[in-house]
């Protein structure tokens, strides 16, 4: 019989702003108090260790972290949030830590709790781009030398149910996204649901599968040819700086908190933010991106063609038949039995 308690620990001391922790207790695909609370059946009762979260604090918050470290903790999930420092090209001190070793009296560094604990970890999971793949802080002329944690780990390391780091990117993570994943790892581990389907860039395949545009509102504009080159317009922004084509996520179709919002849906371009090459490959921003220049041009001819037609043609349908008029005659070609038409 499976475990009936799994421990989520979430760490939050890598390189970030705690965005992804805080983007969480907006998700209701399920909520956060769904899952803590025990109200999705078949999935093991969660037990979450977030500093953000918790009540706890100091070493009554981390006797749990230690337990783990020591193999007395049951089995678990490790969530980092934040880039991962290097904390091998420096002279002295540390980039990122929590919690003091009780042998040495020193604080424990983000990547000596992850060394400590991925190897006994059941899955791990990136939440958010910058502790998937570097992100803001793994930008050209950071000092920290800083990366996602399959660069870190290792884009082959494996869990020790056999899983590959699962990375849910998103600057912060899209709060549906990252409850949604993290319910299908607990249905894996529950024996309700087979291997979580994962892509090259070990993102879940069905969340970023598609591109933004192909879930925009603004889509059919772009088809059509018809640009925007000002804030505030319902149509394509691509012109703008607007990344959609190529950039792989869902926030166009799944909105942001409740079904609503989403960067291109509140009239925001989309800069790439769930994507291993943000931010440098975006940058700079609000600049129409290079490859656009050459596709709007393209088409152009072909849009305006299909605009003029199907304007002509919901102008024919933008008219009501002849035959409904308030004449004595029926003038619809339908003839009566016993009359005629």
């Amino acid at each position: 019989m499976r475990d009936s308690e799994i421990h989520i620990l979430w760490i939050t001391a890598g390189l970030g702003c705690d965005g992804d922790t805080i983007a969480i207790t907006a998700a209701t695909q399920p909520s956060i108090e769904d899952l803590l609370l025990g109200a999705i059946p078949g999935v093991p009762k969660v037990h979450l260790h977030n500093p953000v979260l918790a009540y706890e604090n100091a070493d009554d918050f981390l006797k749990d972290w230690y337990r783990a470290v020591e193999g007395q903790l049951g089995p678990f999930i490790l969530v980092v949030e934040g880039s991962i420092p290097n904390e091998k090209i420096k002279q002295e001190g540390y980039w990122a830590a929590f919690g003091t070793d009780k042998t040495t009296g020193q604080p424990i560094t983000t990547c000596e709790w992850i060394d400590r604990l991925a190897p006994k970890a059941w899955a791990v999971v990136t939440a958010g781009t910058c502790s998937a793949y570097g992100g803001i802080h793994a930008m050209s002329g950071n000092p920290t030398g800083c990366m996602g944690l399959p660069d870190y780990l290792g884009w082959s390391w494996r869990s020790t149910a056999g899983l590959p780091i699962v990375c849910v990117p998103g600057c912060p993570v899209q709060p549906d996204n990252f409850m949604e994943t993290l319910l299908y790892l607990l249905n894996q581990f529950a024996g309700h649901a087979p291997m979580i389907p994962l892509d090259d860039l070990l993102r879940p395949t069905w969340l970023f599968g598609q591109t933004v545009h192909e879930g925009c509102d603004r889509a059919g504009y772009y088809e059509q040819a018809d640009f925007t080159t000002e804030f505030g317009s319902p149509k394509c922004i691509v012109k703008l700086g607007c990344w959609g084509p190529v950039v792989q996520c869902n926030v166009g179709k799944r909105g942001w908190m409740a079904g609503i919002g989403g960067c291109p849906n509140v009239g925001g371009v989309c800069i790439g933010c769930t994507m291993p090459g943000f931010p440098d490959k975006f940058m700079p921003f609000l600049d129409e991106p290079p490859g656009a220049k050459l596709s709007t041009t393209a088409v152009v001819l072909y849009g305006r063609t299909i605009r003029a037609l199907r304007q002509f043609t919901q102008s024919s349908l933008n008219r009501e038949p002849d035959w409904r008029h308030p004449r004595p005659e029926l003038t619809t070609g339908y003839t009566p039995p016993g009359g005629s038409a």
